[in-house]
């Protein structure tokens, strides 16, 4: 047999996906000397019938690293344990049930231009597991246990009706088979409550994922499920509490807190990268704007918006967008980290509040003496941070941070009142120096059924710097009315040229606008529409 096609088995065996007894049978069958393609394809067909549905998108990548590894281990000229020394009688059971009258099965082979193989075919989610000996090879896999089947709900997510007799690594793998399904099924929040049925959030909606009220016991028993023992503790003595949750290659962002009936949970599905502005449904024009103030040394740029609002990965694509075009360090402050941003042309030094620091301010601080040149954080939630940000925008840093504020008037009164009357003028001044642009966003229904984002964007022009000098933030959003030239718009604008471009129904854009001017024109365009509409549909006149 040969020598990758050994490393290869002995992987499989170590994690029990097979016997030795089985896998030496199945190669006699494919002819004794089958090669690891072929090898490998048998494997893959002989899980598919003990592979439920909604688990057969793992394999293909997980027996590709099986591959990788069985071919870098055969190139030492050395033999597994398995085929270098005598074996046990007894073997592992196999889970795997080979058809001994079956024909082989076709053979899949390499490209000649690669080492690495693709194999088309079934998928399971169990990912192998190598006993090995270097620490290279022992970060190549990662420990899984395999996932179990469970009822499935009309909605065709994993059903909670028989959470009271599981055991904890039962509820443990029905948690993160439930989670792992949001993405495929276009949710973006799970919730989980005491004396409540569970429901997730699908394009702004709530849905119910099925007729069954959660006991307090069963809540606190799943909430706590994908808990280690410390948080557990922290969570209990806190009574609430916020982290990253990174299952496989998917992370979620969790809330667990107490409330009249026991635990409730909410778990936010993190995008799994980082998308670009155009991605996220900004118009290529104000795309542009935004990231020319990732331009700017210094100065202060805000991205705010409402709880949900997409906030958080405006800012990781923004952040993006100076990891690809500036060489630079960039600190994050985060809580959570949620999105992880490779360094690129930045270096990129990410950190979680409660984990690596103790808490926003105290990080920004820190941040100051360790040479950054951006600085970005999560959120400016009280007067110290909102202070030192300001600071570190007038010496020399480029400061990007959130605010939950709907917009740019609002969020300039937000900045100020958290100030002391008698600093207020001197906050005002300074703000009106550093600020380089807001971007004030929401997410709205799009026409295709799915999600987008509205948005307004103010740019710290000559004119703007002197309203908030002045403190006539009033004014602002006149003149942001009138400073397209100078990449600003309006939340009403922004919702005229969505529609004008086809992304919101005319329903969807009446509903957010305020502005009766930029009604007026909605309805124009809608008019205008509709004729041409009527004009398509008329017969042509055959005699001209």
């Amino acid at each position: 047999m040969q020598l990758d096609v050994q490393w290869f088995i002995s992987a499989l065996v170590d994690n029990e996906l097979i016997s030795l007894a089985d896998a030496v049978s199945l190669g006699d069958r494919l002819g004794g000397d089958p090669d690891l393609a072929t090898y490998a394809q048998a494997v893959c067909d002989s899980l598919a019938e003990t592979v439920p549905p909604e688990s057969l998108d793992a394999l293909v990548g997980q027996m590709e690293q099986v591959i990788a590894f069985a071919q870098e281990q055969a190139a030492g000229g050395e033999a597994p344990d398995f085929f270098a020394s005598p074996q046990p009688e007894s073997a592992p059971e196999s889970p795997l049930v080979f058809d001994k009258d079956a024909p082989p099965p076709p053979s899949v082979r390499a490209d000649d231009a690669g080492p690495a193989r693709t194999i088309h075919g079934p998928r399971v989610t169990k990912r192998p597991v190598l006993k090995k000996e270097s620490a290279a090879q022992e970060d190549a896999f990662s420990t899984a246990e395999p996932v179990m089947e469970f009822e499935a709900t009309e909605l065709g997510l994993p059903s909670l009706r028989n959470i009271d007799s599981m055991n904890d690594e039962q509820l443990a793998e029905l948690m993160k088979t439930l989670l792992l399904s949001l993405r495929d099924f276009g949710a973006s929040d799970l919730h989980i409550s005491a004396n409540s049925m569970p429901f997730i959030r699908r394009n702004l909606r709530i849905e119910r994922i099925e007729e069954c009220v959660i006991s307090p016991e069963a809540a606190e028993r799943l909430n706590f499920a994908l808990l280690s023992e410390k948080r557990k503790a922290q969570f209990q003595k806190e009574l609430d509490m916020n982290f990253a949750l990174e299952i496989g290659k998917s992370r979620f962002r969790a809330a667990l807190m107490y409330q009249k009936d026991g635990v409730s949970g909410s778990y936010r599905l993190v995008p799994g990268e980082v998308l670009s502005l155009q991605e996220l449904g900004f118009l290529e024009h104000d795309a542009a704007t935004l990231e020319r103030l990732m331009d700017y040394h210094n100065g202060l740029v805000l991205v705010t918006g409402p709880v949900g609002s997409g906030k958080t990965t405006t800012l990781a694509a923004l952040v993006d967008i100076a990891n690809r075009k500036r060489r630079d360090h960039i600190i994050t402050v985060e809580d959570p980290i949620e999105i992880l941003q490779e360094s690129n042309l930045c270096q990129v030094t990410q950190r979680e509040v409660g984990r690596h620091t103790e808490s926003y301010s105290r990080a920004l601080k820190g941040a100051l003496r360790e040479d950054p040149d951006i600085i970005v954080i999560g959120e400016m939630h009280d007067l110290e941070t909102i202070e030192n940000a300001i600071t570190a925008s007038e010496t020399g840093h480029l400061v990007i941070g959130t605010l939950h504020t709907c917009d740019a008037a609002n969020t300039m009164n937000r900045i100020l009142d958290v100030f002391p009357p008698n600093q207020q003028p001197q906050i005002r001044a300074m703000t009106a120096g550093s600020l380089r642009g807001i971007i004030c966003q929401r997410l709205i229904p799009a026409a295709d059924g799915g999600l987008t984002v509205a948005y307004e964007i103010l740019v710290n022009t000559l004119a703007v710097g002197n309203i908030i000098s002045e403190g006539k933030v009033f004014q602002l959003k006149a003149t942001m009315q009138i400073g397209s030239k100078a990449g600003m718009c309006t939340l009403d604008q922004n919702l005229l040229a969505k529609f004008k471009a086809g992304i919101i129904t005319y329903e969807t854009a009446l509903e957010y606008m305020t502005d009766p001017t930029e009604i007026a024109a909605l309805n124009r365009e809608k008019a205008i529409l509709e004729a041409q509409k009527l004009a398509a549909n008329l017969p042509q006149d055959s005699t001209r």
